[in-house]
């Protein structure tokens, strides 16, 4: 209940007035749904003490005329009370996303895609009902109770006693198998993520599991999942349908008792014809809320549990996150590095780097695999914080700026390309929204792509598939180096972004970046010492820690790790020019 109060009621906070309004067409309605039974009790009792046929005629003229009414205010209700929970499925779906696009890495390292989805989806539907439907019917079932039970108290306070002896047994079902209902769709809710998660995994990774002929190995852990999920789903329909059925019957007892109290006060003169049918009218009117609470009662434990694992996403704070009043972005883009630690699980990343990168430098960074390269430039970006030390641009520590901001001067190239399932040309020009055709050939052309697209039948309107899929490793590492490029930043970099391109294309390609990144500061990353060669300064990483810096002839010199890199390398050409 706490995650309705503070989730919940902010959101219908917005639409105070569509309430109101629904609110006021549900009362309207249960009003006139109300005086239904005491006009029929009247024209009963009219009838048998023996009024004229015409006044019949206008009894029954004055029931279509109420139920008229009611239904127009019926109508109202539902436009506007449903129609609300759609305006707030749509405002948490917005907060959802716009949570995940602030969340940085560390939350999706910790949480699985398809479980996301879930909630996103599974979730917010069982909320949806929860605040539209549900609460539409609880009211309205509440107050058909209040104005039904004050009017036959009105009339018979003791009969109305004895239609209402179940009641307590209708509460201890309700509060029994709510909380059981509640615990259950959990359960199913948790398994429908898992679900979701394993479908998502397998479908991303469709290639390695037909190289690796595990299609059968898969759909045998789908199907063993999907057989948990069915299980608990019937485990469910088992619970709910004991609940429905003991609902029925406690409210056949209702029935029964009036009948037999009802008659018998009917047979002694202490109750009229018209009172007695007034009473069987109410008693059937009062069905359909008895049952709706049981149906209100599993929606809002259904909704309940999925509020609670939506709340928990919202509730989320990430890491790196603009300061309250963030400082502007200098001019000057001269990034430091200043004694810095970064550690994952207690283990050191970077220990102790200092480092300069002036303005407008071309620098280079290599090591072996597992250095800490990735996880400097990182830094450089603010995709990480240090976990020690500072980061500075122009002398500010990024954590005073707003990563929104520094972002916007970088073009950043990670090792791991990603491309939307759109067009060649929509993902050249991502976050350029006023990026012009030319302007993305141009991109296109000094990332080396250009000849590539010529080759394809429909050029830039190509549509490369799921990540890319239909394109190779080297196209997707230039498609993204093309995207970068058209943001023209002050800083760039290319995280091992020419792995997958051959050594002619990569020199074309460097060629051309030296041109455009004249006056702008470029960070290489890389295996290959045809890469990082012509770098005005050149960083050697081992184990977190810079252990050789220089230009490409002072290292070799030097007869460190980076002059057998080059050796290596050397022997690899010799061996394949054979």
């Amino acid at each position: 209940m706490n995650h309705f109060f503070t989730t919940a009621v902010p959101y219908l906070s917005r639409y105070r007035r569509g309430i109101a309004l629904g609110l006021g067409a549900l009362i309207l309605k249960d009003v006139a749904g109300a005086t239904i039974p005491l006009i029929i009790r009247s024209a009963i009792d009219t009838i048998t003490s023996g009024a004229p046929l015409t006044v019949l005629y206008r009894f029954c003229l004055l029931l279509l005329g109420v139920a008229a009414f009611k239904a127009v205010f019926q109508y109202w209700m539902r436009v506007i009370l449903v129609g609300i929970s759609r305006d707030v499925e749509f405002d948490i779906r917005n907060d959802l996303f716009r949570q995940f696009t602030r969340l940085d890495s560390a939350f999706y390292a910790a949480h699985r895609t398809g479980d996301l989805m879930a909630r996103s989806t599974n979730d917010l539907n069982a909320v949806r009902m929860m605040l539209g439907p549900a609460l539409m019917y609880f009211t309205e079932t509440s107050l058909t109770f209040v104005l039904a039970l004050a009017i036959m108290f009105s009339v018979d306070w003791q009969l109305t006693l004895w239609a209402l002896s179940p009641a307590p047994l209708v509460s201890l079902v309700v509060v029994f198998f709510g909380s059981r209902i509640h615990a259950r769709f959990e359960k199913i809710q948790s398994l429908f993520s898992d679900i979701s998660a394993r479908v998502q995994e397998n479908l991303s990774g469709v290639r390695v599991v037909r190289a690796y002929a595990q299609e059968e190995a898969e759909m045998d852990q789908f199907a063993a999942l999907n057989r948990r999920f069915i299980h608990q789903n019937v485990r469910l329909a088992r619970l709910s349908g004991l609940f429905m059925p003991l609902l029925q019957a406690l409210i056949g007892l209702t029935f029964m008792m009036v009948l037999l109290v009802g008659g018998l006060r009917l047979l002694d003169g202490r109750l009229s014809l018209g009172s007695f049918v007034m009473f069987n009218t109410f008693m059937g009117m009062l069905v359909w809320p008895m049952i709706a609470f049981g149906w209100v009662v599993n929606l809002m434990q259904r909704g309940s549990a999925s509020l609670k694992r939506i709340r928990a996403i919202l509730d989320e704070k990430p890491s790196i996150d603009a300061p309250p009043a963030p400082t502007p972005v200098p001019a000057d883009a001269t990034l430091t590095l200043e004694n810095v630690h970064v550690r994952f699980d207690g283990r050191d990343a970077l220990h102790g780097v200092d480092l300069t990168i002036p303005e407008g430098d071309t620098i280079a960074i290599v090591g072996r695999t597992g250095s800490g390269k990735s996880t400097l430039v990182r830094l450089l970006a603010r995709l990480i914080d240090p976990t020690e030390g500072a980061v500075r641009l122009g002398g500010i520590d990024l954590r005073a700026l707003d990563p929104a901001d520094l972002r916007r001067l970088i073009g950043f190239v990670p090792q791991e390309t990603f491309l939307f399932s759109a067009t060649l040309g929509q993902n050249i020009a991502f976050g350029v929204e006023s990026a012009t055709e030319d302007q993305i050939r141009a991109a296109a052309a000094m990332a080396g792509l250009d000849r590539d697209i010529e080759d394809f039948p429909l050029g830039y309107e190509t549509l490369v598939g799921e990540r890319g899929i239909t394109l190779s490793g080297g196209q997707k590492q230039r498609t993204a180096i093309a995207r970068a490029l058209l943001r023209t930043p002050r800083i760039l970099i290319l995280d091992d972004a020419l792995s997958a391109v051959d050594t002619i294309t990569e020199e074309r390609i460097l060629t051309r970046l030296r041109e455009f990144m004249r006056g702008r500061t470029t960070i290489l990353i890389s295996h290959r010492v045809s890469t990082v060669r012509h770098a005005s300064c050149i960083y050697v990483l081992d184990h977190g820690r810079i252990v050789e810096q220089g230009r490409h002839d002072e290292l070799i010199a030097q007869g460190g790790y980076y002059a057998g890199l080059h050796q290596k390398q050397l022997l690899e050409e010799e061996l394949e020019s054979i």
